[in-house]
Formats: C-alpha cells, structure tokens, sequence
C-alpha cells in the first residue's frame, strides 16, 4: 500500500515537472539592443561591473541552460525584468531609476545576491574587487 502512494507521488511530480514546462513564462530570453552605457570612470569598474551585475542589470543577460527550465526559468525571468526595472545599465538615457544606491546596494552585501553567486562563481567579487566597484560606481554614477 504504501509502495503504491508513494508511486502516485512521484509520478504525479513527475507529471507536473513536465506540464510546467508548458507554462510560457520565464522563456522570453531577450535582449533589448544596447541604447547608452553609464560614462565609467575606468575599465575596471565596467568589467567588474559586467561580472557581478550586468546579468541582471544590463540588455547584455547570459541566459545559462537551466534558464530555459521550470520554476528555475521563472525566477530568473523575474529577477532579470526586476533588476532592468530598478537599473538598467544598457538603457541608460531612460533607466537611471537605482543609480543612486548601487554602490550602497553592493557595499551592504544586498547585491549581487547570494544564489546568484552560488551559480556564477565569477559574480563573487573580492574584498578589493567590491571595494573598486562601489568606489567606481560612486565615481560613475554618484551616490553613496
């Protein structure tokens, strides 16, 4: 008897990881053209910038395989049209709205999140790395 719930269960979730599937969020993986950049104060704060933020906060998102993968899809599609929505460093003639925090958002450690990290190892700034970018942000962009 309890062979058989427990197949039920598993087929059920079986069942319902494939249906989800079929859900169409989370599958548009667009990216809008570049319009204008931030005027960086240097390179480095650009590619350390690129690592750390412009997948979700840039037209330029690498979207990785498990993108494509319910509910996986659905957080990241979600994070990415948050993170363009708050600031956008593609868009910068019409998507300033964060500029004034980014540099806060990194230094109190808020940003990039923690799972982001856990799956873009690259992302994991050092201790110097994060200091150059909060100082290359607040050049960039002001604030903080």
């Amino acid at each position: 008897m309890v062979k058989k719930i427990v197949l039920g269960v598993l087929i059920g979730l079986v069942a319902g990881g494939i249906l989800i599937q079929f859900i169409p969020y989370g599958h548009d993986h667009t990216n809008p053209p570049v319009v204008a950049e931030p005027q960086w104060d240097s390179q480095q704060t650009r590619d350390l910038a690129v690592r750390a933020c412009f997948d979700c906060h840039s037209s330029q998102t690498t979207w990785p395989w498990y993108s494509n993968i319910a509910p996986i899809s659905w957080l990241i599609q979600h994070d990415v049209q948050q993170g363009r929505a708050r600031l956008d460093f593609s868009q910068w003639t019409t998507s300033r709205r964060g500029e004034g925090d980014a540099a806060e958002q990194l230094q109190r450690g808020t940003m990039p999140p923690s799972y982001y990290v856990l799956l873009h190892p690259s992302a994991n700034l050092t201790t110097a790395e994060k200091q150059a970018l909060v100082q290359g942000l607040q050049a960039s962009l002001g604030g903080g």
